[in-house]
């Protein structure tokens, strides 16, 4: 049961008790998850997701026992003894032991630090059924939910929410964490092994929160000079995008030996504290958790803000390390020509979860969407999202995101997203500009793209002129290949530069500075001229095709020639190997126009 299950199965979840017994030594789970719920439509049966390696003692129905069935395709079918009726809720709780089987990215694990035991959990996207029974479903969310584990004394649990009790019992130790928010299925976890903890704070409106911290004891130092960061970053992304969406619980890290980071809720899961893995994981709190993707296949509303906004905290903590990382991400984006950001294959961890498209391509559509609407627009309509009633602390979709980005912009972003939501592939520029005496700026915009399914991308384009005195940046409404704009300059230009700022994702863009002349007549311009071992050759507007060219010397004698295509109307002939004189090219039609064009070159 994945993406196709019925989005609600009869039934909505409302709360869940999880009582646990682990042992770090031992990789095994028994487990008592009583679910409260409220029938949507007449129900008989409660389908829930639980692993078929795991062994169900039983299923209780007040204070009964009553039948169920186990399937293969690890479906767990509760049989009530008689119909519920629409609107009615209740409640049945499930006694369960066994071995989790390893599956995902290892939704249950056992293994060691230093020596010293430890379990942990990692559920997304579909391993929650293999340690505890759930229902995987983006678009139900258990309103609250308490867990009481007990475990060997000498060891700590992490968990979510807040940290009520922790007694000794029986020479075990018990704790309890209550979370009173909603939380999707594979964002509920647990982590055990001999922590050290101590807890950051971090001052919010309404006083202050926790940032509570369990960390190997080997590792101690490590984190306390890394952890702290993240008190400043949750002051940021809450100016950005609203409060922590937490605030009356905490916020916390508990390490574990997986390679990277798991946002569970309150609660991230880290390998380390590097500063942008906990940036990103930080962030995910507003975007994954608060607002969880409807599905899977929009999963880079999940990880692509959450990359966006470790870019965002570059920028405002580190900036002289943006640039680099900003470009680094559109050179992973575009070293490839296709890729879809909506993961059509949601059973491919490698698709659901690539680093290229679900995080970096997502993370730079955000950048091009702030660079699209503006700033004020771009945050109020991601502040807007995450604030909609329908949405908050439920879950969402990419049109869900459009709309409140259209509202805030007052633009219409069909297009947009249909180009970098549905299809594939990036621009690449070619501009040829020019400039005259009194300032007067002409130029061409070309365009190409690197996958058939999208023909153009209508995007404004930022041109910065310089001469290494003086620069400025013009940004041109993009809507046509080929497109033709005027500007004017206060200083004479020697170059330019397509998107200095890395705002959009492209590849491979050329400035090429040409005559004026070259935008002022229907006749051949050549330029350099006179020229040493290379000429352009400019045709006039409108022209294309296949041509050859002719290359003569002064006596008449064709000395170079070659059968080539028009790109950009222009022609680049080499003359390297030439004797210095005086040459007549010749560029004939092989189809597209109907005249010869000739012109005179200089070979210095």
């Amino acid at each position: 049961m994945k993406d196709n299950t019925p989005v609600t199965r009869g039934f909505d979840l409302t709360y869940g008790r999880m009582d646990w017994q682990v042992d770090p030594a031992i990789r095994a789970i028994t487990g008592r998850v009583t679910l409260h719920f409220t029938a949507t439509q007449d129900l008989e049966t409660v389908a829930l997701d639980l692993s078929d390696t795991l062994n169900v003692d039983s299923i209780l129905y007040h204070g009964g026992p009553i039948a169920f069935d186990h399937v293969p395709g690890d479906i767990l079918l509760a049989h009530l003894p008689a119909p519920l009726s629409a609107g009615a809720s209740d409640s049945l709780m499930i006694a369960y032991h066994g071995t989790p089987p390893q599956d995902g990215f290892g939704s249950f694990v056992r293994a060691e630090h230093n020596g010293s035991p430890i379990i942990w959990t990692l559920s997304e996207p579909y391993g929650a059924k293999d340690w505890w029974p759930c229902k995987q479903d983006l678009n139900d969310k258990l309103d609250s939910i308490d867990a009481f584990v007990t475990v060997p004394f000498g060891n700590r649990v992490a968990g979510n929410g807040v940290l009520t009790r922790e007694d000794t019992v029986n020479g075990d130790l018990q704790v309890h964490w209550r979370h009173r928010h909603p939380i999707a299925y594979y964002l509920v976890a647990l982590a055990v092994t001999d922590y050290a903890a101590y807890a950051d704070t971090v001052v919010l409106s309404g006083g202050p929160m926790p940032i509570l911290n369990y960390v190997f004891p080997e590792d101690l130092a490590d984190a306390q000079a890394g952890t702290p960061a993240t008190v400043d970053e949750i002051l940021f992304y809450s100016g950005l995008f609203g409060e922590y969406p937490f605030s009356d619980e905490k916020y916390g890290h508990a390490q574990f030996g997986w390679g990277g980071g798991m946002e569970h809720q309150t609660m991230t899961f880290c390998v380390n504290y590097g500063f942008e893995l906990l940036a990103h994981e930080l962030a995910h709190q507003w975007f994954g958790d608060k607002v969880t993707c409807g599905s899977w296949e929009d999963i880079w509303l999940n990880e692509g803000f959450a990359t966006y906004l470790s870019d965002l905290c570059y920028a405002q903590f580190r900036p002289l390390e943006f640039p680099g990382v900003n470009a680094a991400r559109i050179a992973n984006v575009t070293s490839l020509p296709g890729g879809s950001l909506r993961c059509a294959d949601t059973t491919d961890l490698n698709v659901l979860f690539s680093g290229r498209l679900s995080y970096n391509k997502g993370a730079q559509v955000l950048h091009m969407l702030r660079w699209v609407l503006g700033d004020s627009a771009f945050f109020a309509g991601c502040r807007n999202y995450l604030d909609d009633p329908d949405l908050a602390y439920r879950s969402a979709r990419t049109t869900d995101l459009k709309a409140h980005l259209e509202s805030a912009g007052g633009l219409d972003l069909t297009q947009f997203f249909l180009d970098w939501y549905e299809h594939e592939g990036y621009p690449s520029y070619v501009l040829e500009w020019g400039q005259d005496p009194g300032g007067s700026v002409a130029l061409v915009l070309h365009q190409s793209t690197s996958h058939p399914s999208v023909g153009f991308f209508a995007l404004p384009v930022p041109v910065r002129f310089s001469n290494g005195q003086q620069d400025t940046t013009l940004v041109f409404d993009h809507q046509t290949d080929g497109q033709v704009f005027s500007a004017w300059l206060p200083f004479q230009a020697d170059s330019a530069r397509v998107d200095p700022d890395r705002w959009l994702i492209s590849g491979q863009n050329i400035a090429l500075r040409i005559p004026m002349l070259a935008f002022q007549q229907e006749d051949v311009v050549i330029f350099p001229n006179p020229a040493v071992d290379a000429v352009t050759v400019y045709l006039g507007p409108g022209r294309a095709g296949a041509v050859e060219w002719l290359l003569s010397d002064a006596t008449g004698r064709v000395v170079r020639s070659r059968r080539t295509t028009l790109v950009d109307r222009r022609v680049d002939l080499d003359l390297s190997g030439l004797l210095p004189g005086r040459y007549v090219i010749e560029v004939r039609p092989n189809g597209g126009y109907q005249a010869s064009v000739r012109g005179v070159v200089v070979k210095l």
